[in-house]
């Protein structure tokens, strides 16, 4: 009988949301979080699971971008998790040194999962969406603009 203990079901929608605004949250540029933050206000208070520590973590690669893995390089991470008075986790994982955004990460994160949900989307993850957007269409877009187009000229013997 073949086992199916290497199965294991995707992640379902409410998986997929927060891994969205974890990601958005992660990516967003320092100075724009903060400023985010201080538009939003008043910052919920919170009790420290783990404290921002940063270390470091293995980035890997594909040659080819689809051939075999290998170990590029270590980057710096900062991470932390904290619970709400209400009850609800947080957690942050943020490519760099900053405890500051690694904080703030996790406290969106866990406002994202209490009735603040749709204040925080409006206000400070959507915001932040187009931001990355942009900056993604504008890395996009110098890619392309330095993309050198290759052709094979055919000699007059070999046609």
């Amino acid at each position: 009988m073949k086992s199916d203990h290497n199965t294991h079901p995707g992640p379902n929608a409410d998986q997929q949301e927060r891994a969205r605004w974890m990601s958005v949250l992660a990516k967003a540029p320092d100075e724009t979080l903060a400023e985010a933050v201080a538009q939003f206000g008043e910052l919920p208070a919170y009790l420290w699971l783990r404290k921002p520590e940063t270390g470091l973590a293995m980035v890997r690669a594909r040659t080819g971008g689809s051939g075999t893995q290998f170990n590029l390089g270590e980057m710096s991470v900062t991470r932390c998790a904290l619970r709400l008075s209400s009850g609800e986790t947080g957690l942050a994982y943020v490519a760099g040194r900053s405890v500051r955004h690694a904080e703030w990460a996790a406290i969106f994160d866990a406002l994202m999962q209490t009735d603040a949900k749709a204040i925080v989307q409006s206000t400070i993850i959507a915001p932040l969406e187009k931001i990355l957007a942009v900056q993604r269409a504008e890395t996009v877009a110098a890619a392309k603009a330095s993309k050198v187009e290759f052709m094979t000229m055919v000699r007059g013997e070999d046609a």
